[in-house]
């Protein structure tokens, strides 16, 4: 059982998956749900100040290296266009949008997206963190329930209604 426990935490940590793989892979190997959300939330919000602090300098650096350039002017460039896209939309309520971004589970968004582009646009480390706490909470709560079901049979419910 630890060693479930230690794989959905891991897991949770990986870009791209994140908790929103993490929790449907701990639910269906039969995890108990409030441990399992509990786990991948802590696993996913683990890397946040790393990233925060650390990423964008790392990927500056490798820019113009030969063999790791490529990854790094895509995660660039991508962080930048993320982040540019959600401050136009977002005007003031940059850490809200911030928020969304990183909990509605969408290919692309994410908690290592949304550190890598609040970085970029030099948002205050206070304010990523929530930010990205009340997404990672609000990704993890969208992922249980639809890994337990419950949006289908609701859904199903207001159809037949």
């Amino acid at each position: 059982m630890l060693k479930n426990y230690l794989l959905i935490f891991f897991i949770s940590m990986v870009p791209i998956i994140e908790l929103r793989g993490a929790i449907p892979i701990g639910l269906g190997m039969g995890l108990p749900v409030l441990p399992t959300y509990l786990l991948c939330v802590l696993g996913n919000m683990l890397p946040v100040p790393f990233i925060y602090l650390f990423a964008r300098k790392f990927l500056i650096w490798g820019y113009h290296k030969p063999l790791i350039g490529p990854i790094c002017r895509f995660c660039i460039n991508k962080g930048e266009k993320g982040g540019r896209a959600l401050e136009a939309k977002a005007g003031k309520g940059l850490t809200v949008a911030l928020l969304l971004f990183v909990g509605i589970p969408l290919p692309g968004t994410g908690a290592w997206t949304g550190t890598l582009a609040a970085s970029i646009l030099d948002m205050k480390f206070k304010d990523v963190l929530i930010a990205c706490m009340g997404g990672v909470l609000l990704a993890g709560i969208i992922m249980g329930l639809a890994s337990a079901g419950l949006l289908g049979a609701l859904s199903g419910l207001f159809a037949a209604g």
